[in-house]
Order: C-alpha cells, then structure tokens, then sequence
C-alpha cells in the first residue's frame, strides 16, 4: 500500500489553492505559473525560511480567526475568471503527477521487493527531456517550470473561430453534452449573450443547435464559448452552424451527411463534391 507524499504543509497550500501532494490549482487543474500568468498575479510569499515560517505563522492566526472560507493571499483577492484558464482548465483528475516515485533499486537491477515494492518500476524518462528537469520549489512560486511553458505555448498556438461571411448565420453548434445534459441547462448559459429564438438537443448524437435572434449575440456567445465552454464538469465544442440557404441547396441525400461534417470536422466539404 502506497501513501502519498504531502510536499507542502496545508497553510502553504491554502496560500496558493493548490493540492498537498500535486501542487496543481485546485479549481483549475493546472500548474502555478500558468495560473498566475493568466490571473496577473504577483507572488509576494518571502523566499527566507526565517521569514517565510514568520509569513505562514501569521496566515494561520488568520485561518482560526476567520471560518477559513475566504481565500488567501493573492489568490484569494482575485475575482475574475481568465479566458486562457478556461481554455486549459482539465475536467478531469491528473491522476499522473500522484504516481510513486520510480524505483532507483530497479534501474540498477537490485530490486528484490518485485510486486510489493511500492515504487514504480519503469525506466527513467529521457534526461535531456525538459519535462524530467522539475523541483518542488520551482513549481510552488511559479517560476522555470517546463510543464507550464508547455502548456503556455499550447494555448499560444490554438485556433481561433472565425465568424461565417454570411450575416444570416445566427446557429451555434454545441457537442460533446453527454447523456444528461439538458435544454435547460444550454439555454441557462447562452441566455447571457442574447435572446435564443430555439435550442435543438439531438441526444442521440450528443449535440444541439442554438439560435440566436440576431447576429451579434450568435458572436459574442462563440468568442465567450469557444475552447472555454465547460458545463456538468464536461467541456463542450462549440462551433458555427451552417447556412440555411446552403443546406437547402443540398440534394436531399446529402443532408444526413452534412450533419455529421458538423459533428466531425475531418469528414469532407459537402459544398466541394
């Protein structure tokens, strides 16, 4: 049986809204820089031992002088949330980083624990590999950390949705819903950006189409939506729908077709063939 290893005591913890064991954001899933470079915040925590355990000291006074609720240092003051989070936030456990560490005796061939040695028995990563070059105190302020480089430049690097030429496009296409999403709970969101003239949910195909009255709120909803959307713990993609005129001028046949180009956009251009 394996226990998992705390890295920082729970002040420390609260003071950043992290796991003991992951240091990953709690609300987020991510790592601290790339938190604190979306939410602009600045680390004031003291580097000294001396003056860090003074600083920590007096935090906890202030967690048993209050319910413990409010959140602390700078994270705490924070109240917007951040696009570039919204776009990286996992909606799922990173069970990875609560592995074991891996076994030194199993590299060197002297294990003799086999099955119940509670460390990993796996080959060391490459050496050269950023990724493997890691420290606990790097990863705590936020500073030098490969992983969230990494996941810095990902965002960097992702598509922006493009509105349609076509002004009279006023369809969103929402998939990925899962079997209890509702229309309530799509229109719940959405009304936030606009009136909605209609919300068509095809549970079959885990999908819905929202419409819009008006152009500009159809905008605003898929540049507040796109790659950010996240309901029910899942995250949605969120598209532009298709032109009516476009569809009608589809031979019947075609249509099954173009719905599922929508589902996947890897199927080819219905337009084109």
């Amino acid at each position: 049986m394996r226990f998992k290893k705390t890295e920082v005591c729970q002040t420390c913890a609260k003071l950043k809204n992290v796991c003991q064991t992951c240091l990953l954001d709690l609300e987020y899933g991510l790592p601290i820089q790339v938190r604190d470079n979306a939410l602009k915040i600045k680390d004031n925590l003291p580097r000294n031992e001396v003056n860090k355990e003074y600083y920590v000291q007096n935090l906890e006074k202030q967690v048993v002088s209050t319910d413990g609720g409010e959140g602390l240092g700078e994270v705490g003051k924070v109240q917007s949330p951040s696009d570039l989070l919204m776009k990286l936030a996992r909606t799922q456990p990173y069970y990875k980083r609560n592995r074991p560490h891996i076994c030194s005796f199993w590299v060197k061939g002297e294990c003799k624990r086999g099955e119940e040695c509670p460390y990993r028995h796996e080959k060391p990563s490459d050496p050269d590999d950023p990724l493997s070059d890691q420290n606990i105190r790097d990863r705590y302020y936020g500073t030098n950390d490969p992983v969230a480089d990494k996941l810095l430049r990902r965002a960097s690097a992702m598509p922006a949705l493009s509105s349609p030429e076509d002004r009279t496009i006023t369809t969103l296409y929402v998939g990925n819903l899962g079997e209890f999403m509702t229309e309530k709970d799509l229109r719940d969101y959405f009304y936030q950006f606009g009136e909605i003239r209609n919300v068509s949910l095809v549970q079959k195909q885990q999908c819905a189409f929202v419409q819009f009255t008006n152009r500009g709120a159809a905008e605003v909803a898929a540049e507040k939506s796109f790659n950010k959307l996240i309901l029910l713990g899942r995250r949605l993609t969120v598209r532009w729908g298709k032109s009516q005129a476009k569809q009608a001028s589809l031979p019947v046949s075609q249509h099954f077709l173009l719905f599922y180009s929508m589902i996947n956009p890897k199927l080819i251009n219905m337009g084109e063939n």
